[in-house]
């Protein structure tokens, strides 16, 4: 009979070396974050003054917000592709109904989130309903959004209401308002994903949908609840970068739904579905933000950028396929 000659200290050291792997999978975003701000300070002295930090935290607002509204489409296994167009159009809906029709600023900018609702409905009946592949559906979406905004603005800069130009502001002359609604719809996101019937859905539809829909969700209605939610977040994002530029913009937010895709990929998501954390997802955003603004401060051209930011999100998505062949 074999007997286990291992000691107790060396099991101990075999746990705390699993444990350590899984905290490290859980938080690599936030390691990975903690490393770059280090090393971004040993080679800027500017990076850790506080103004330029706030600017890295407005940097990554938009992104964020968005981010957190793909996060509860990758957690159920979709993909948003129309979320940057659908942020302009939300601007361009608020700034029209506002500026041109008079409307109270309030309504218009209800106006304006409704817009992005409605554009995640539609896109979610074609999922749900049509059995479009969310690749499909969300990328006609997209075309359509940036579209009638760009018919609608006729191609030119928006003006926005005052209460819109708010969104950009900063509060006690330090704190910006991206930074503050970022931070809020974070808490929010968290909240849905892991206190809501439908961010328990969320979870099982990305587990494996067919075991989801056996259970007793309904699948199609969590979908349209899904990516309604995508396109709320993504009209507020909207508004939060029209104050930034105290104008809606028709080509506003152009790529950023991939900068949305890369932060939730970043903060531990799979893009199989299944997990995600909206925490992660912040610090997804804030990774690229401290990565643009390092290399802005380093001089490093715009288009080596692009590189990087491309070098990061090809990481992201390789650490997230070796992550799923080892479960």
């Amino acid at each position: 009979m074999p007997v286990d000659t291992a000691s107790p200290t060396t099991g101990r050291a075999r746990d705390l070396g699993s444990r350590a792997q899984v905290l490290l999978g859980q938080n690599g975003a936030l390691v990975a974050l903690v490393l770059l701000c280090v090393v971004m300070a040993a080679m800027s002295p500017v990076f850790l003054h506080t103004q330029n930090l706030l600017n890295v935290g407005v940097q990554a607002a938009v992104v964020a917000i968005l981010a957190f509204g793909q996060t509860f489409v990758i957690v159920s296994a979709g993909i948003d592709l129309s979320v940057g167009s659908v942020a302009a159009l939300a601007a361009i809906v608020t700034g029209y109904t506002s500026a041109v029709n008079g409307l109270p600023p309030l309504l218009a900018i209800a106006l304006g989130m409704a817009t992005g609702v409605g554009a995640g409905l539609v896109s979610g009946l074609l999922i749900a309903f049509g059995r479009l592949p969310a690749f499909i559906a969300t990328m006609a979406m997209l075309s359509i959004a940036r579209g009638l905004a760009l018919v609608r603005s006729n191609g030119e800069p928006q003006p926005q209401p005052d209460d819109v130009a708010w969104l950009g502001r900063t509060i006690g002359g330090w704190l910006p308002m991206p930074v503050l609604i970022m931070i809020v719809l974070g808490v929010v996101a968290s909240f849905i994903l892991n206190r809501t019937y439908t961010g328990r859905a969320m979870y099982a539809i990305g587990g494996n949908e067919e075991a989801a829909r056996l259970s007793g969700i309904n699948v199609r209605r969590q979908k349209l609840i899904i990516y309604a939610l995508s396109g709320l977040f993504a009209s507020i994002a909207g508004l939060v970068l029209a104050g930034r530029l105290v104008s809606g913009q028709p080509q506003a937010a152009t790529g950023y739904e991939l900068d949305a895709i890369a932060a939730v990929v970043i903060g531990g998501a799979s893009l199989a579905g299944g997990s995600g954390r909206a925490f992660g997802t912040l610090i997804g955003a804030l990774v690229l933000a401290v990565i643009r603004n390092g290399l802005n401060l380093l001089n490093v051209s715009s288009f080596w950028q692009l590189v990087v930011i491309g070098v990061v999100i090809a990481l992201a998505v390789l650490t997230d396929t070796l992550r799923r062949r080892r479960v």
